[in-house]
């Protein structure tokens, strides 16, 4: 597991368990102090992720709420996005909605 931050931006790699709760929520709740706002956790990276986990982001979200803010998930796979709903950890955490790919430009045809 690795952690690093871009601003207000928690990015996460490799696998989020049961073994790097801890670390992660040093990591995080230090962040909702900081920021005191949205706070927003980058799973971009992430190889998988258990239960023990999104309920550690879920806790979160909610001890940022009562202090005016929030945790938001980005980059959640579609997995990560099913065991969510399959939990019902999905009205309780929030994700940001998947990017959409750049479009690339056509081609321009000469004159």
């Amino acid at each position: 597991m690795q952690f690093s931050y871009d601003g207000d931006v928690l990015v996460v790699r490799g696998a989020l368990d049961v073994r790097c709760t801890a670390e992660l929520r040093e990591r995080l709740y230090h962040l909702i102090d900081q920021v005191g706002g949205t706070v927003v956790v980058d799973i971009t990276a992430v190889d998988s992720v258990d239960m023990t986990t999104l309920k550690l982001l879920a806790v979160a979200n909610r001890v940022a709420g009562r202090r005016g803010g929030r945790v938001v998930l980005r980059g959640a796979s579609t997995g990560v996005r099913r065991l969510l709903h399959l939990t019902h950890l999905r009205s309780v955490l929030p994700l940001e909605p998947p990017q959409e790919p750049a479009a690339e430009a056509a081609p321009v045809a000469p004159v």
